[in-house]
């Protein structure tokens, strides 16, 4: 066998994706705060009734003032174009909606209501071009949990004992099949009460716009605390009726992350910070991944990198920068040495 050549470096930008996923994260989780002050200011304005309010209230009133006048001349109806959260809402003309939401409804209806079926067109295509993306870029319960695991980390390092079990991950999809079987039966969206950006879209609207979280905050804390010590991100990866919902429209993503072998020196830090257990050293990404871009950041030699297939390439071996390879195919680099001399 030949000495292995190095291909080119991945396009740099690859390498700080995960630093614009997570202002993707932060911006998101940030409009989930100010949509329901939003709609209470909206609804001040619509009473004409300033001089009553709080002075609490005023305050809100006066800082959304301050930040939608640039923007709306009649805050009373054009702030309707802003509503909504990652479940479903609504931007400008524009109405999206998560595929798992109109799924539910579909299947608690038992009905094809088309004008909210194809309200999650734009998710369904995306999500079939880049996979769970939708889990590592936009769902809010994800920057939760990721800060989640970071605080994990801290405690490990402290010396306090973190689960992380592992469970057979198709139990997700077990559970969005007895979650589509409630639906039909009872005729409930039972997912709105399970579906953790759902969860958190309505317990930060309550909060604010109602002055209290309501019981699905405790149940929020729960999955927290099951990923917390039991498993690492053990909700996304073993529980969650979207996650499996998103690995199926994914399963032949067209966008996908792979190793550049020649580059890899098998320090398996991409194994490492996988938050989804998966296994990039050994080239084992499968339908699960998010391309959350965090085995690219990470990478020391810039061995990960995207590239355009329906499918995973299969198992290339241990990096040829690694003392593995090295040790199997010593002799052949000394033969070729010992050639080069002659």
């Amino acid at each position: 066998m030949n000495k292995p050549t190095h291909k080119s470096k991945p396009f740099f930008l690859w390498k700080h994706l995960n630093k614009l996923r997570w202002i993707s994260l932060s911006v998101i989780f940030a409009m989930l705060i100010l949509i329901p002050f939003l709609h209470v200011y909206q609804t001040y304005v619509a009473a004409h009734g300033y001089d009553l309010l709080a002075p609490s209230e005023k305050r809100v009133y006066d800082v959304m003032e301050s930040l939608t006048e640039p923007f709306v001349a009649d805050p009373e109806k054009q702030l309707d174009g802003l509503k909504g959260n990652t479940w479903s809402g609504t931007f400008g003309s524009l109405q999206m909606s998560d595929p798992l939401a109109v799924l539910g409804q579909t299947a608690g209806s038992l009905k094809f209501y088309w004008p909210f079926i194809l309200t999650a067109l734009i998710p369904f295509i995306l999500t079939a071009l880049f996979g769970r993306f939708y889990c590592g870029w936009i769902c809010p319960a994800t920057f939760l949990y990721e800060l989640n695991s970071n605080l994990g980390m801290l405690l490990r390092k402290s010396g306090l004992k973190i689960g992380n079990k592992h469970f057979d991950k198709r139990l997700k999809y077990i559970v969005l099949a007895i979650g589509l079987v409630i639906a039909m039966i009872s005729g409930s969206v039972v997912f709105a009460s399970m579906y953790p950006p759902a969860v958190v879209g309505r317990e930060i609207y309550y909060a604010i716009a109602l002055g209290g979280f309501g019981t699905g905050a405790v149940y929020f804390l729960l999955t927290m605390l099951f990923e917390l010590l039991v498993a690492r991100r053990g909700f996304c990866r073993y529980l969650c009726p979207g996650g499996a919902l998103y690995s199926l429209i994914g399963h032949f993503r067209i966008f996908r992350i792979k190793r550049i072998v020649e580059e890899c020196t098998d320090c398996a830090k991409c194994n490492v910070v996988c938050e989804f257990g998966l296994d990039p050293l050994r080239d084992k990404f499968g339908q699960e991944c998010n391309n959350c871009t965090a085995c690219i950041a990470v990478c020391p030699t810039d061995a990960m990198t995207f590239y355009i297939s329906p499918k995973d390439i299969g198992a290339q071996g241990p990096g040829h920068l690694g003392p593995k390879y090295r040790r199997q195919h010593r002799s052949e680099y000394q033969n070729d040495q010992h050639g080069g001399d002659i």
